[in-house]
């Protein structure tokens, strides 16, 4: 089980390192389009654009990249061949640089995986990155699911064939980041832990 950045490095494990092998893969909040936006910005929106872009700046650094963990993960949808091109983590294991058959098939060795959105969360931009989605290409407003991108339309991951295999499930939480409810884990974390 892996929380907010745990959940795509535990996924990032998955498919680079299947022994031992891993049973069931909870992403509890987890950004696996990464994310494109500054959490809790306290200017107006003109301001976080503003900062938005002076983090594209820096982000995709080699200083960055590898002295600076939240830039592996940053998606820039306004510069997707500079995101391709340096982003040294999400971009690799998403398969968006070179197919690696190898990280489909170690993937699809999981017998479970649940993803768990937050619905109301304020720390994950775009929060949909939780199960997939994310902005479509050259723009930040307009969202695109799992289902339109590129990673299920030609099965990047497997994660098509384990939806049809029932082995994937996306599940919401009505509240904010990383604030589960008591109930949730009773009723939805425990018995897929249990399985």
């Amino acid at each position: 089980m892996g929380f907010s950045q745990g959940g795509q490095f535990l996924r990032g494990l998955a498919q680079k390192c299947p022994q031992p092998p891993m049973k069931q893969l909870i992403s509890v909040g987890g950004q696996h389009q990464g994310v494109y936006g500054f959490p809790h910005c306290p200017g107006s929106w003109f301001v976080c654009k503003e900062v938005d872009k002076l983090l594209d700046l820096g982000a995709y650094t080699d200083y960055v990249q590898n002295h600076l963990v939240q830039a592996q993960y940053w998606h820039d949808p306004l510069n997707e061949e500079k995101y391709r091109k340096h982003s040294k983590f999400i971009a690799d294991v998403n398969q968006e640089v070179t197919l690696n058959p190898t990280y489909k098939q170690n993937l699809m060795r999981v017998s479970n995986i649940t993803f768990i959105m937050f619905n109301r969360d304020t720390m994950v931009i775009p929060k949909e990155s939780e199960w997939f989605g994310f902005y479509k290409p050259g723009q930040a407003k307009e969202l695109m699911t799992l289902q339109e991108s590129d990673i299920w339309k030609q099965d990047k991951l497997g994660l098509r064939e384990m939806n049809f295999q029932g082995r994937l499930s996306f599940l919401k939480i009505e509240s904010d980041h990383l604030r589960v409810p008591e109930a949730f884990w009773t009723d939805e974390i425990i018995p897929r832990l249990k399985n």
